[in-house]
């Protein structure tokens, strides 16, 4: 396992702002729980953990590793 840091992560389809500057640190062996209602971004936050998305803004660091962001 390893820790996950999530610092100001935007997210924006076409011109909807899905992902607002999410920022957060899952400390290695943590257990996190996402709740919120239909369409506030749980989906698309994991999906960007995931990195079956890429952020618009902000970094992903699972451990020691960061995702790319978007270019351009």
């Amino acid at each position: 396992m390893a820790s996950v840091r999530l610092s100001e992560i935007r997210k924006a389809f076409r011109d909807t702002q899905i992902l607002h500057g999410v920022s957060l640190d899952i400390a290695d062996g943590e257990f996190l729980t996402l709740v919120g209602p239909s369409g506030c971004g749980k989906s698309t936050l994991l999906r960007v953990i995931a990195g079956l998305e890429q952020q618009d803004t902000g970094e992903v660091a699972i451990g020691e590793r960061m995702l790319p962001k978007r270019a351009g």
